[in-house]
């Protein structure tokens, strides 16, 4: 069995060229490569395309590339926690694509299964559809007009896991596994950082998300600090 781990994350993204595509797994900011983030602050990568779910907060996830002016083009579907990225969206520094959140999900699923394009009805009669081919099909006894969206070409693909073994297996928790599976599928090369990094053959099979077959590289994380973007607390009762 092969064995995929690298020692950090500068070792995993030493060949990320200027100009690569990125898929970025996380919703919001949980379940988001936090140390391959950091490297690639550190190698100062540019003219980087980015499919993530959102694009981080001003001084977390994604938002670190926003910074330092890495990322030239974001291809998300919220964006709404980063005064960054709206800066740099309004002034026109930044190439912006939004997308329908699940036409997102699905576009990387059809990567994933080698689907080059499918017909999906999100996003009819609205600017999503502007340029875009559509037709009607008829589809549990009601005719619909649908879009025809094209699969994601990424270059490589950043996910986190919770525990991942040394043949590429992954284990994601809760919220993680929202948008972390479907790219790991999808990439050309997939690199997965975890929290805890076993020997092949410790994890339960039944319990695995994303098989070592899709994984290319793998290296256990450290110091997550799992940020939270709006935290919200209830008030305590006082008479109870």
């Amino acid at each position: 069995m092969i064995n995929k781990v690298v020692k950090n994350a500068d070792e995993a993204i030493k060949d990320i060229q200027d100009g690569a595509t990125l898929m970025v797994g996380g919703f919001g900011l949980c379940g988001i490569p936090e140390n391959l983030i950091a490297a690639l602050v550190r190698k100062g990568v540019k003219n980087l395309t980015c499919i993530s779910n959102n694009a981080g907060v001003d001084d977390f996830g994604l938002g670190l590339l926003l910074q330092t002016r890495q990322i030239k083009k974001m291809i998300s579907s919220y964006v709404g926690e980063n005064d960054e990225f709206e800066r740099q969206m309004l002034s026109g520094e930044l190439e912006v694509e939004l997308i329908p959140q699940g036409t997102l999900a699905t576009r990387c699923l059809a990567a994933g299964y080698g689907i080059p394009a499918l017909y999906l009805p999100a996003g009819v009669g609205t600017e999503v559809a502007k340029g875009k081919e559509t037709r009607t099909f008829k589809f549990n006894g009601q005719e619909k007009e649908y879009l025809l969206e094209y699969a994601f070409e990424a270059d490589f693909a950043l996910v986190k896991a919770w525990k991942g073994d040394t043949a590429g297996n992954l284990i994601y928790r809760s919220t993680a596994r929202n948008f972390n599976p479907l790219m790991a599928m999808a990439g050309k090369i997939t690199i997965a950082e975890v929290e805890i990094l076993v020997p092949a053959g410790e994890l339960d099979p039944d319990q695995i998300h994303t098989p070592g077959i899709f994984v290319n590289r793998i290296f256990q994380g450290e110091k997550y600090e799992k940020r939270i973007e709006q935290r919200t607390v209830r008030k305590c009762n006082e008479e109870s």
